[in-house]
């Protein structure tokens, strides 16, 4: 059966100027601009241009996946095919890495954090990507038949390779690695103002990792964006000097690759795939008012996290290998993570006191109106209610 137009899939009604980007995407295949493989990393990623070769976002298709089936990098095959017993990660559902980038950006909308770049479920079909040899040949026979015998070729639903399913993520400009930039503020200290919109911006990172249970974050994937006034108009300061003054927005992070995001199980004990922010600095300052502020009235409501948990189910049932009671187990990790948060942020703990309580999770029971929060490793054991009916809920 053939696989679906881009546009069959594609429509964004609510965010007209996400649609856009994506239309100026297809555009620029259309005439011969194709996305280009991005060489770092061990799954197949691209960079998608747009008609005038400006890279717009990065596309990741779910069967390009570290270990999906048509992974154009072999060290993963290698490491599935000799060492099975490492394969993946045991707390993470495969080939939902797609998803879980797309998840991590409702997360982070819904919370107001905005650090991550918008982050969406696409469809899109390139010459650039990797496919097998069969849909190769089907596509470039299609288009012989419809060259040669256009009466024929006009009964196929579509002609050319089938589009691939992936997560589609905004690119950022002016952004470097986060050690490039935390090595430089440890050399040369920021004045107070900027270092506390860099600590604000750091806790944001911190409640999105540890709201999603990001099993993947070093100092490597995600970013700093730090600008000087004056830089790129001829003003350019020395590298030793910082400026008194600067807007709200001077210090900005974006939290990139978070396909290893929302576990069905939290990790085990001899590989906890670690938050590596824990040993910053940064860390260590209790979480300021300005961002209990931001999110602790939200996470501490049972209805918002229902919601949010309804959100995150309609978007992951999309996907053909959707299972709901792992789905549900997904939940209660998250659930056990707000939980936690909630109470740090209460208790004005710091980033690493809260990466250090026992951890929780919340299942969900069968009557439908309650939940029972379960501390992993000790016999506490919590019962609650909640005002609506208990669907994926906390």
């Amino acid at each position: 059966m053939e696989g679906p137009n881009n546009g069959d899939f594609n429509h964004f009604p609510d965010d007209p100027e996400f649609a856009d980007i994506i239309q100026r995407a297809e555009q620029a295949m259309e005439n011969g601009v194709f996305p280009e493989r991005i060489s770092q990393g061990s799954s197949g990623s691209y960079f998608v241009k747009d008609p005038k070769g400006k890279i717009i976002g990065v596309f990741k298709p779910k069967s390009e996946e570290p270990y999906g089936h048509l992974n154009p990098k072999w060290t993963k095959y290698f490491h599935k095919l000799c060492c099975p017993c490492c394969f993946g990660r045991g707390c993470l559902l495969p080939n939902q890495g797609y998803l879980s980038e797309a998840a991590a950006s409702l997360v982070d909308t819904k919370l107001g954090l905005g650090v991550v770049p918008k982050t969406k479920v696409v469809y899109l079909a390139s010459e650039t990507f990797h496919y097998s040899a069969i849909d190769r040949a089907k596509s470039r026979g299609k288009k012989y038949a419809l060259e040669k015998v256009p009466k024929v070729g006009r009964r196929f639903h579509r002609v050319g390779l089938p589009p691939k399913v992936g997560s589609f993520q905004l690119f950022v400009e002016g952004y470097r690695e986060a050690d490039y930039w935390l090595r430089r503020f440890e050399a040369e200290p920021l004045p107070e103002n900027i270092r506390k919109q860099l600590q604000s911006q750091f806790e944001r990172l911190v409640i999105l990792d540890y709201v999603i249970r990001n099993t993947d974050r070093g100092n490597d994937n995600w970013l700093i964006k730090y600008e000087k006034p004056g830089e790129g108009k001829g003003e350019r300061k020395k590298d030793s000097e910082w400026p008194e003054n600067c807007p709200d927005s001077c210090i900005k992070i974006a939290a990139i690759d978070n396909g290893l995001a929302f576990p069905f199980k939290h990790p085990d004990e001899w590989r906890a795939y670690p938050f590596h922010w824990a040993w910053l600095p940064q860390a260590k300052v209790a979480f300021s008012q300005e961002t209990r502020d931001l999110v602790l009235s939200r996470l501490s409501d049972m209805n918002f996290v229902q919601d949010l948990s309804e959100d995150l189910n309609e978007m992951f049932k999309t996907d053909k290998g959707f299972d709901k009671p792992m789905f549900e187990k997904q939940m209660s990790v998250m659930r056990g993570q707000v939980l936690n948060l909630t109470q740090a942020l209460k208790d004005g703990k710091s980033p690493i006191q809260l990466v250090q309580m026992p951890r929780v999770v919340v299942e969900r029971s069968h009557s439908g109106s309650q939940g029972r929060v379960v501390t992993l490793g000790n016999a506490f054991t919590q019962t609650f209610h909640c005002k609506r009916p208990f669907f994926s809920s906390w």
